[in-house]
């Protein structure tokens, strides 16, 4: 059928021609050439699919649902691939079969096709297309298609009636698939749902001009899904970066604007690639895309846009690949094929960065998680547990009842704030705020009384100690870092003779010039400190920080995660000379040097190594 050029000979590998499989096809391909050994060339699509059906049906028919990390493709008008005499479905069914083999490595749940399948809405195009697609229908991949202006009657909207575009694409081709959500009675506007990242997702695919009965399809589609995000696709809007077309403007005014849900938009139509931001009536921003390729080589040679969802990073990374063209590299590109491998320009390659809890708030917010009873956190071994959930007046009490409690200590006249504001995960919903300066010093910070428990604990058998902060916009190196977290006062060199600082306090976390987290303490029957050195952490941020000792070494996390310097050489317990504990506040030389600038939540110590899921953040 692809009269217009030649069949690749090396047809039937292209399924595994992937970018990762690249130079494995290229050795395979050139030492069959050198043996003289004929390559099988592919009559049917049937047999093609057949050599990817094993690894496709391990790998692309089961999207992993609840990975933070997904892909959704996209695949433009296609339609000079599909006109009349000139039919060639080889680039489409590399395509597919590219989907197939790479959905589990890209965890790739949904296709969407932006329409223009065919240049002429013919019977023998559609049907044409139709059977390449069944590629994707034999192993019950979800995906997407709607009507271009080349696919029908581009005079009429929704209301035209039978088309073989709808004969072949219509609502019957999709009532299997578990993706498939519904349709307009007309049968040319559907919606899709599938499952990523824990939540349900909706693709909205919008004929190429929408009737009043169209508009009003999909308003009720929308508020029958009204926590789902949506992404919606039709052929014309975007014209061109930062323009929408008459018609787009049309859709953004009478649908995308007021519905919140909309956070992203794919149409074909116009070239090039383009992108462009709006402010919905929310005041949310929607993303745009233009994407669209059949101006390019080849007609567009089927090329698709991989949009790459992670959520632990809020960012959308977007790459376009032809892979027919990466299936015909063991037969030797020519000039035009090498330049559309794959497109990098700033219109093709780009990341977005969406942060999708905020984004979604507004019609699905996440829950706050409510603050826990300081009973669940007193578990076995706890020797101190404070917490912030009012404003300091007098004594902050030691919730372990060992009688570890706080008392306020002020310093050129500083005094202590109270915020409710405090990390998501933490037990407590309330921080203390302190506002320590270096010169003059400045501030206040919380101590234990003389003779508490918690001032001799040697903590033979391990530790662990826990904190939440938070460094506001402002913190300043020069006059806030190397502040304390929580530690001990007192000098390293009042326990015995050190061989590093003796000025040095015997145990604190503290918060470095990067910002981050540091512990240096000193270990029981050593002379010197033992350091472990947190990574910079971000300002305006709420943080956890736990330092654990299982009685042989000592490890930090941030957040749950080690980090890269913790030492490994030997140390048990924490040496003493029975001085206060401090919260917020840093000894050196015995005497007050530095004051927390910044909020700090809940703070516990335990006498034993926690896991991870034993911290207060679980």
């Amino acid at each position: 059928m692809c009269t217009s050029h030649e069949q690749p000979q090396a047809e039937a590998a292209q399924a595994g021609a992937g970018r990762r499989g690249f130079l494995r096809a290229t050795a395979l391909l050139s030492a069959a050439a050198t043996a003289g050994v004929a390559l099988p060339s592919v009559a049917l699509p049937s047999v093609a699919d057949a050599a990817v059906g094993e690894a496709a049906g391990r790998s692309g028919r089961r999207p992993d649902a609840d990975s933070r990390r997904f892909t959704l493709a996209v695949m433009p008008d296609t339609q000079y691939l599909f006109d009349g005499p000139s039919i060639c479905p080889a680039p489409l069914e590399a395509s597919l079969r590219y989907l197939l083999e790479h959905g589990e490595n890209d965890n790739i749940v949904f296709l969407t096709h932006l329409g223009d399948l065919t240049q002429n809405g013919a019977e023998e195009e559609c049907a044409a297309i139709g059977e390449a697609f069944g590629i994707l229908d034999r192993h019950g991949v979800g995906y997407s298609v709607l009507a271009g202006n080349h696919d029908i009657k581009s005079s009429t909207d929704d209301r035209r009636g039978p088309t073989p575009y709808l004969d072949t694409f219509g609502p019957q081709r999709f009532r299997n698939k578990p993706t498939f959500g519904g349709s307009s009675a007309d049968g040319y506007n559907t919606y899709h749902l599938f499952r990523a990242a824990g939540r349900e997702w909706m693709v909205l695919a919008l004929d190429w001009r929408l009737s009043a009965q169209g508009y009003a399809w999909a308003k009720d589609v929308l508020a029958r899904h009204p926590k789902t995000p949506v992404v919606l696709t039709t052929h014309e809007l975007v014209a061109g970066d930062d323009a929408l077309s008459d018609y787009g403007q049309q859709l953004w005014d009478r649908l995308i604007a007021g519905h919140d849900q909309i956070f992203l938009t794919l149409n074909g139509h116009f070239w090039p690639a383009g992108r462009a931001v709006r402010k919905n009536a929310a005041g949310h921003d929607v993303h745009l895309h233009l994407t669209n390729y059949q101006n390019r080589y080849f007609g567009g040679a089927a090329m698709i846009r991989l949009y790459h969802f992670d959520l632990d990073r809020d960012v959308i990374d977007v790459e376009t690949v032809s892979p027919w063209i990466l299936g015909r590299v063991g037969k030797g590109l020519n000039e035009l094929e090498r330049q559309e491998i794959e497109l990098s320009g700033d219109a093709d390659r780009f990341s977005v960065g969406i942060d999708f809890a905020a984004r979604f708030s507004g019609f699905d917010p996440v829950p706050a998680r409510p603050a826990r009873p300081a009973s669940r956190m007193l578990i076995p071994g706890t020797v101190a547990y404070w917490r912030f959930e009012s404003p300091v007046s007098g004594t902050v009490r030691d919730l372990s009842g060992h009688g570890n409690d706080l008392t306020m200590v002020s310093v050129g006249g500083g005094s202590l704030g109270w915020s409710a504001d405090h990390h998501p995960d933490q037990p407590a919903h309330g921080s203390l705020e302190f506002q320590g300066y270096k010169s003059p010093l400045q501030g206040a910070y919380l101590r234990t009384a003389d003779g508490a428990p918690l001032n001799s604990a040697a903590f033979k058998d391990g530790y662990t100690i826990e904190a939440f902060y938070w460094l506001p916009a402002g913190w300043d190196a020069a006059h806030n870092s190397w502040s304390g977290l929580v530690g001990r006062a007192g000098r390293n060199g009042d326990i015995g003779r050190p061989t590093d600082d003796p000025d040095e306090p015997p145990a604190t976390l503290s918060i470095t010039d990067g910002p981050g987290p540091q512990w240096a303490a000193r270990p029981l029957g050593q002379r010197a400190l033992l350091t472990n050195w947190g990574d910079e952490t971000a300002r305006e941020t709420w943080w956890h920080v736990a330092v654990v000792n299982d009685g042989r070494h000592t490890t930090m996390y941030v957040q749950g995660c080690p980090v890269v310097r913790n030492p490994h050489a030997s140390a048990v317990g924490l040496a003493s000379a029975g001085q206060p504990w401090l919260i917020g506040g840093y000894q050196y030389g015995g005497k007050i040097d530095q004051i927390l600038h910044g909020r700090l939540g809940d703070v516990r110590i335990v006498s034993r190594a926690l896991p991870v899921t034993s911290f207060m953040t679980h």
